[in-house]
């Protein structure tokens, strides 16, 4: 479960929410975390990618409905690249209820066929197969199950929920050992400094109320877990932002390129 709070941090500029802390290791920084109710969460979200789906709403991240799709106009471009014979398959890993496929929906529907598989909590699989999911667009547990039915993916991407995981450099790893054609992470904040750092993030109640730990991984680091096998086709800055402890951090992202 990932949050951006672009649009909150543009507005508030008190220290209740945010990234708090430097912590030596994952259990000690989760012990001090609420957690989240993950129903109430995916109930929210389920009502905006809903009305998105249906074509009552134009974009939804988060749970969050916006009168305009916030593209991230890097991902596209690269998506549109990638895209051979008029074709790309696309797992998109803690995809929400597939926030990027509607968000790039517009621009890839004329391909002659897409494949988009998110992988995600359960309750948001289970609800994603039975409620938003489409000819294109599906749900899996696990990346094993999403490649069983729908074959090795184009595209691995992961927009802004690396930072979520408890062990990032272990999962990086199994992925560079899979031999997508493509890694894109999109859309992701990193320490500005050459280390690892462990957070805490207080999440306003403007989207739901949670807090959980969260990296700021050293981007170095986790670009060079992929250069062996990989080559860098683009590095690229988002527009997304967050500040921490008064600091302006851009969010990044990069695509990789298996090479021959």
């Amino acid at each position: 479960m990932v949050t951006t709070l672009i649009q909150f941090y543009r507005r508030v500029k008190y220290n209740t929410y945010g990234w708090f802390g430097n912590y030596d290791n994952w259990e000690t920084a989760k012990a001090k975390c609420t957690g989240y109710n993950a129903m109430n969460i995916l109930g929210k979200i389920k009502n905006g990618a809903l009305k998105v789906k249906n074509g009552e709403a134009v974009f939804e991240r988060d749970g969050v409905l916006y009168d305009k799709i916030e593209h991230s106009w890097p991902l596209l471009a690269h998506l549109l690249s990638i895209a051979q014979q008029n074709r790309i398959s696309v797992l998109d890993f803690g995809g929400s209820l597939g926030t990027s496929y509607f968000e790039n929906q517009p621009y890839i529907k004329s391909l002659k066929e897409v494949k988009w598989s998110v992988i995600e909590q359960t309750e948001f699989v289970t609800t994603g197969n039975n409620e938003i999911a489409r000819d294109a667009l599906k749900f899996y547990y696990t990346i094993d199950e999403a490649i069983q039915e729908r074959g090795l993916h184009d595209v691995f991407l992961i927009s802004c929920a690396l930072p979520y995981i408890e062990k990032p450099y272990e999962f990086l790893a199994d992925v560079s050992a899979r031999n997508f054609p493509y890694i894109i992470i999109n859309n992701t904040y990193f320490n500005p400094l050459p280390a690892d750092r462990l957070t805490i993030q207080k999440v306003p109640a403007y989207y739901y109320e949670a807090s959980y730990p969260a990296w700021f991984l050293n981007y170095e680091r986790v670009k060079e877990m992929f250069l062996d096998k990989y080559e860098i086709v683009a590095e690229f800055t988002n527009d997304s932002f967050l500040y921490l402890y008064g600091e302006k951090i851009n969010y990044r992202g990069i695509c990789l390129r298996l090479k021959n």
